[in-house]
């Protein structure tokens, strides 16, 4: 890359940086006018900074129990994430693509799917723990119910539309079932999974965060409420921002896997 090209690299850049750095400036100016009152019942930036100075230097000690500095608490949402969210992909693709191809079967389940993914994550908790009867298995449950319905629906939404003119040079060249899963099916369904699959990241991070809250351990949700519990409101703002920056990471980071999966043309 020559000199000038770097300069101008980084002047394009540079835009995207200094506009949001500068709303958030104004944001945190707005915040300390508001909560500088001695009657405001929200700390200020410079108070919530202080209040949490050792939880922002040393994010990973460990001194037993839930006692867990902030990444390790996110390490472990995330991993109950990782579970579910794996699961949910894994099922909602299959059911999907099954339910996509038989006519008979979508509109045997399709009024059950359209109730039960209306059904709000923490009303699925009581009934998680009623039959697994612990709090791991329970969340992580949470986290599948919520996110397969996304992945499920645009799968079979994909599998719908897939062009008649696909199926007509499959009955043509006379593809095996295989030939025409693999060749046809699946490549023309792949951009609506992926938009499944973006919307279902998303949805797992906020049931883990909501479930958290109420199952216990340790976990981003619990360390959230377990500081309401202890007044700490400063540490529920900290715990707030990581955890928006951790979603809007996961959802970068299932984008960008999609801009390298999805064929050009089908963006």
């Amino acid at each position: 890359m020559t000199p000038n090209a770097a300069i101008a690299f980084l002047q394009k850049r540079s835009q995207k940086v200094i506009r949001p750095a500068i709303a958030i400036a104004i944001f945190l100016v707005i915040w300390q006018i508001l909560c500088s009152s001695p009657d405001a019942n929200l700390p200020t930036p410079i108070q919530t900074v202080q209040e949490t100075w050792d939880l922002i230097i040393d994010p990973f000690f460990d001194r037993g129990g839930t006692d867990k500095g902030m990444a390790l608490q996110i390490f472990a949402s995330l991993r109950r994430v990782a579970v579910g969210f794996t699961l949910s992909a894994v099922v909602g693709i299959a059911l999907g693509i099954l339910i996509g191809t038989n006519r008979f079967v979508y509109d045997a389940v399709d009024p059950i799917f359209q109730v039960l993914r209306t059904v709000p994550p923490l009303a699925w908790l009581p009934i998680s723990l009623a039959a697994f009867r612990d709090s791991e298995p329970s969340a992580i449950f949470v986290i599948f119910i919520t996110s397969i319905w996304p992945i499920l629906i645009n799968t079979t939404v994909g599998v719908q539309q897939i062009p008649q003119d696909y199926r007509n040079v499959a009955r043509v060249l006379q593809l095996s079932k295989r030939d025409y899963f693999f060749n046809i099916l699946f490549p023309a369904t792949v951009p609506y999974i992926f938009t499944g699959l973006r919307i279902g990241i998303g949805l797992s991070w906020l049931a883990i965060i909501a479930a958290e809250m109420l199952v216990g351990g340790v976990g981003i949700g619990f360390f959230i409420w377990d500081a309401w519990n202890s007044s700490q409101i400063s540490e529920i703002i900290l715990a707030l921002i990581y955890v928006g920056i951790v979603g809007l990471l996961l959802d970068r980071l299932m984008g960008f896997i999609a801009s390298k999966v999805v064929p050009e043309e089908a963006k």
